[in-house]
């Protein structure tokens, strides 16, 4: 009965549970989501709303960005930058500055080593992303984390895709905006383009540091021949200039380079590109570069030039190629005769000019990589007697002829006592012979008695810029001059006094053709009268032949003048002959004294050497004086004047001048000729212009000041015979008589 009871009970309770299981239960009622819940449902709405609105803006705007790129073929042809390059008088290319590119390399042509060297080191998943890697995102925010504070900005990130956007579209500047730009562009492109034709873009447009935009040109820059040639050891040198082109570039730092190289064949390894045994066979130490030339002198005249672009045309972007006046083979010449002549530790530089102020050579020291310092046009130096220019050209053209007779002796002018660099005096001689030999005394009294503002302006006549001082001692070079700017004095002259302006541009093309700017002839002005021209020419052309300047001969007539200062810290020569007039400097940086170092000397050398090679396919030309040689043969002296012994004439025992007897024979002319008597004089002669001694000495108030009439421009003459020159008495300097019209 128990069990029965039991049984009963037990299948009653199961039925009553599966009754109540099978009763339906009312829902529990939880009420409404509050709370982090509620915040949880909203923001994943809200996220996903704003992910459609953000998906559906993307597309819209990389659908617009496809339509506004351009074609393949456009972006081929677009430079990334603004190339000038300089042409030589020939049409020659020799320097270009700016994007240097290459040939443009279709993606078949490029070794398969530089691709995959390029995509291993730059974007190891750039066959497959659709132009931004999401992996890539990830690990370069994973990096940005741990280095918050650090100041490193997040990298790693940017696939090929996107830096082609960057390099061709936008800056290098560091913004979201920028990098949400650089993201949509790189979608558009991925849509557009092709991956090989991507890749192409990119390898032919990136930048590889010293200059080079693509890998030809890399190739070409730092290997010396074409990116189709490079081996594996050069793509990786290559591939890792990328990351940091002025860092890593072989011209900045070649074991940076190499280095870099070696990672980049690490990581070629471990993207599967390489094995470990090729790239532990591969050895980029052993990669020649390219030698750079250790002396390219023809960047003192692209320095000089260049910047007066700016002056010539407007501002723009299009590539340029510029024209102008050098001569390829007289820069070469003019180096190798710097430097072959200038002495050891001494810096030189060397300016030619054409008939019409054409630089034809400039070279502003002996090597420009050593010092691109340019001494021929920023240098401002003395130029010792070579400034005597000025004062016989101020002179003549006062009224003093070149057969004028002159007294070499002691003279005091404001407390200035100048002296000889021989220490001796030689007495009386010729204008002419005063200036072949540098005859210092008597440049002062001529600056002195013509006034030294006059020899001032005749020097800013002349094109001398520089601060000019009015000191007695200005007439022997102490003003500090360009060598640039007493070339052109001089050629100046060789023009017959018809000033000179030194150019080197004659011309601004696009790289299409299209014609920028033309120079137009100058035809100058007259500096000087053709009498005056001539006269100095005559002086110039003496010094030379038989004065300080007889290293300077070069087998035609040759015209020029030596300078040498003080301590022999400077030595000058300038010249010209047959079209071509040349102004050479030496000297040290310093100013130090340079033992030996004379203008007659290295200068005139250097000179003589270069101006061979400068003249040697021209007519030989005559000057329109004939020189007549002057009263004895000279010893070489650099701005200095020697005689045969006795002939600077006799001293007692306190170094007083003895006159000799009229009829005793002159030594000078080793006896073979007497001295004549003088003729007797007109007592009217000798006469004093009382008037004038009034007016020079302020006497006679009584009397107006007498005003003098204007010097009458002088017309060439006929010189009278020139005759051997003999020694006259001098008398009292008085107003010439009758001066020859000007």
């Amino acid at each position: 009965m128990r069990g029965e009871r039991r049984r009963l009970a037990g299948s009653g309770g199961n039925g009553g549970r599966a009754a109540r299981r099978s009763e339906p239960q009312p829902p529990v009622d939880r009420g409404p989501a509050t709370g982090w819940r509620l915040w949880l449902r909203r923001l994943f709405r809200w996220g996903l709303g704003l992910g459609l609105v953000a998906f559906v803006a993307l597309g819209i705007s990389v659908a617009v960005a496809v339509h506004r790129i351009p074609s393949y073929e456009q972006l081929k042809g677009t430079p990334a930058g603004q190339t000038i390059r300089v042409r030589a008088a020939d049409g020659a290319v020799f320097f270009s500055v700016g994007p240097n590119y290459g040939r443009w390399l279709p993606i078949r042509e490029v070794p398969q080593v530089m691709q995959d060297a390029m995509i291993a080191v730059e974007d190891r998943r750039f066959r497959y992303h659709p132009g931004v890697d999401p992996i890539g995102i990830g690990r370069a925010a994973i990096f940005a984390v741990e280095n918050y504070g650090a100041g490193r900005r997040m990298q790693g990130a940017s696939t090929i895709t996107q830096q082609l956007a960057r390099n061709i579209f936008l800056s290098n500047s560091y913004s979201f905006t920028r990098k949400l730009r650089e993201a949509v562009l790189a979608f558009a492109l991925e849509w557009k383009f092709s991956k090989g034709q991507i890749l192409e873009l990119y390898l032919n447009k990136v930048y590889f540091g010293g200059g080079s935009y693509g890998i030809d040109a890399a190739a070409r820059t730092f290997f010396g021949h074409s990116a189709t040639e490079m081996s594996l050891s050069e793509a990786a040198v290559v591939a890792g200039l990328v990351k940091a082109p002025s860092r890593y570039a072989p011209t900045a730092d070649p074991k940076a380079a190499l280095g870099r190289a070696g990672v980049v064949l690490s990581v070629m390894v471990d993207a599967g590109f390489l094995t470990a045994a090729e790239a532990a066979n591969t050895k980029p130490a052993n990669v020649k570069m390219a030698q750079e030339s250790g002396q390219n002198s023809a960047r003192y005249f692209t320095d000089w030039v260049l910047p007066q672009l700016d002056l010539v045309i407007d501002e723009g972007t299009a590539s340029l190629d510029v024209w102008t006046t050098l001569d390829l083979n007289l820069q070469r010449a003019g180096t190798a005769a710097l430097q072959a002549n200038v002495p050891p530790g001494v810096q030189g530089a060397l300016v030619s000019l054409d008939r019409d102020g054409a630089v034809r050579a400039m070279v502003g020291g002996t090597d420009y990589v050593s010092s691109n310092y340019n001494r021929a046009t920023q240098a401002v130096r003395q130029p010792g007697s070579a400034w005597k220019l000025f004062v016989y050209l101020a002179a003549l053209e006062s009224g003093i002829r070149v057969d004028d007779k002159v007294v070499d002796e002691p003279v005091t002018i404001n407390g200035w006592s100048p002296r000889n660099s021989s220490g001796r005096f030689s007495g009386e001689m010729t204008v002419r012979t005063a200036f072949a030999n540098s005859i210092n005394t008597v440049a002062a009294v001529m600056g002195d008695e013509i006034g030294f503002s006059a020899v001032a302006g005749m020097a800013r006549r002349f094109g001398i810029t520089t601060p000019v001082n009015t000191h007695p001692s200005m007439v022997l070079g102490t003003a500090e001059v360009r060598v640039i700017d007493m070339t052109a004095a001089f050629a100046a002259v060789a023009r017959r006094g018809v000033s000179v302006s030194p150019y080197g541009i004659t011309k601004v093309t696009t790289s299409e053709g299209e014609l920028l700017f033309q120079r137009k002839p100058e035809a100058g002005q007259q500096l000087v009268d053709d009498w005056v021209a001539a006269g100095i020419t005559d002086l110039l052309q003496t010094a030379v032949n038989t004065g300080t300047g007889r290293a300077a001969q070069i087998g035609r007539p040759v015209a020029g003048k030596t300078g040498t200062t003080s301590s022999n810290k400077d030595g000058w020569f300038l010249g010209f002959s047959s079209g071509i007039t040349t102004g050479v400097w030496m000297g040290r940086d310093d100013a130090r004294a340079v033992r030996g170092l004379q203008g007659g000397r290295a200068p005139a050398q250097a000179f003589s050497q270069y101006m061979r090679v400068a003249v040697a396919r021209r007519p030989v030309e005559q000057f329109d004086t004939q020189v007549v040689l002057p009263e004895w043969q000279l010893e070489e002296e650099g701005d200095a004047y020697f005689g045969e012994p006795g002939s600077e004439g006799y001293v007692d025992e306190n170094g007083m001048p003895i006159e000799l007897p009229i009829d005793q024979p002159f030594a000078g002319d080793g006896g073979a000729q007497t001295v004549p008597p003088p003729a007797p004089a007109d007592d009217s002669e000798l006469k004093l212009d009382q008037n004038w001694l009034d007016e020079q000495t302020g006497g006679g108030e009584t009397q107006p000041p007498q005003m003098r009439a204007p010097v009458q421009p002088r017309t060439p003459a006929q010189p009278p015979p020139r005759t051997p020159a003999q020694p006259q008495p001098r008398a009292p300097a008085q107003p010439q008589s009758q001066p020859p019209p000007r």
